[in-house]
């Protein structure tokens, strides 16, 4: 198949990756020449894993292009997958459809009768109906919209994409859903199982799915904070509910709250969609709500650790990205963490292995260091944000000994607490019970 991707950011790069990998021709456009030229000398715009290798075999075998010429990149394309950004609106939460619909408007003038177009970006429902006003409207004849929404984890990525719990289609027409299932056969012969479905309920399918993990989150968190009252520890809860198959274990892990560039911005318009059909969503609401304040909270947890006042006190932090194998700062609750900590006077130091480049532009004061042990010199406190697995064998005692003061917030339940508390720190676990240290 002849498959052209907009847009090279995470989701249209690895799925332009990965589709060519199974044979395909792909060729992604993208209106940055700097990305462009990046990716034809081998340059990730994104750190993701194996993704660098992927891109370079499927260059090298021809069958994945790239280029700034839009005309050129969807001339003889059977289908056309849309996968530009669509962030959240200030102001009202609603998903910002500019670069999609943009990118129909262009590519209008340019695909053949018979061409099938599909949205691959995070849409609102109803928006594959826009498509095909607006591809009306601009005179293109005879092209199919359909939505194939993405279920992909930054980190984890391209298994995702070859070894996915489900390929969900949108299809209105009979010739759409038989492009893509051509798209996706190889994937069948896995036995990956497909959902065909209207368009709007695919559009639904993917805000309700990045909805519910964001409540089994927000909803461990609360849990966290009542072991904590009641000197109980949230991960065996975690275990004890999770092996239960009705409810499963993922994302039942105590933190300082989700971030990234799809929980916070899906919920926020899957409560826009459901205002504009006048239906309260009362749960995913509140998720929104808890997960805000959660990082509120955070902060006021580092301060009492340190006794209540950190003004002048060096922090370290371990970790700055959403979370690991990524460098994505959209969202991070590092962003809320270190603005907080630095209006009440403190002083932040951080270590991140990959997501530096994009925190030093949204952290202008921070001091980078370059690795765990050069963050905890001279610490008064040592702060795990992101849970990167160098951060899990680290040595507590050389960590300890560099210390100036001896307070561990633990943001993510790496570290054992007795292994910690053996080491001389004062362990602040999340939900685990009452620390067993006084602050400071």
């Amino acid at each position: 198949m002849r498959i052209t991707m907009i847009g090279t950011g995470y989701v249209g790069l690895v799925s332009g990756a990965c589709f060519s990998d199974f044979g395909h021709d792909v060729i992604c456009v993208d209106k940055d020449s700097a990305k462009i030229d990046g990716l034809h000398a081998g340059k990730m715009p994104i750190w993701e894993p194996g993704l660098d290798n992927l891109v370079k075999a499927n260059v090298d075998r021809g069958r994945l292009h790239f280029t700034t010429d839009l005309a050129e990149g969807v001339k003889n394309a059977e289908a056309v997958f849309i996968a530009v950004g669509t962030p959240a609106r200030r102001g009202d939460g609603h998903a910002d459809l500019t670069f999609v619909y943009q990118a129909v408007r262009e590519l209008a003038a340019h695909i053949k009768p018979g061409t099938v177009v599909v949205t691959k970006s995070t849409v609102p429902v109803g928006t594959g109906d826009q498509i095909c006003a607006i591809l009306e409207e601009e005179g293109a004849t005879e092209i199919s919209v359909a939505s194939n929404p993405e279920f992909l984890r930054e980190g984890a990525a391209i298994a995702d994409f070859k070894h996915p719990d489900r390929i969900v289609v949108g299809a209105e027409d009979s010739h759409a859903e038989a492009v893509l299932k051509e798209i996706y056969r190889p994937l069948f012969l896995n036995r990956a199982p497909i959902l065909i479905t209207g368009r709007r309920t695919a559009e639904l399918t993917k805000y309700a799915a990045n909805a519910f993990l964001a409540v089994k989150i927000s909803f461990i968190n609360e849990i966290a904070n009542l072991c904590e009252a009641v000197d109980a520890d949230v991960q065996d809860v975690a275990r004890g509910i999770g092996l239960d198959n009705r409810i499963g274990p993922k994302f039942l892990h105590a933190g300082p709250g989700y971030g990234g560039s799809c929980f916070p911005k899906d919920t926020l318009a899957l409560l826009q969609t459901a205002e504009k059909a006048g239906i309260d969503q009362r749960i995913v609401r509140t998720t929104v709500e808890v997960n805000d304040a959660r990082k509120g909270e955070m902060v006021d947890r580092i301060v009492k650790a340190l006794g209540g006042d950190v003004a002048g006190k060096r922090i370290g932090l371990l970790g700055l990205a959403f979370k690991p194998n990524t460098d994505d700062m959209r969202d991070a609750p590092s962003i809320p963490i270190v603005e907080g900590l630095e209006k009440q006077g403190g002083k932040i130091v951080a270590f991140d292995p990959v997501a530096r480049e994009h925190a030093e532009k949204l952290m202008p004061n921070v001091e980078f260091a370059g690795s765990p042990y050069a963050v905890a010199q001279g610490a008064d406190a040592l702060v795990v944000v992101t849970e990167w697995d160098e951060f899990r064998g680290i040595d507590l005692d050389r960590v300890a000994a560099a210390m100036a003061g001896k307070v561990l917030v633990d943001l993510r339940n790496v570290y054992d607490r007795a292994e910690a508390e053996g080491a001389g720190l004062h362990y602040w676990g999340m939900g685990r019970g009452k620390p067993s240290h006084p602050a400071g």
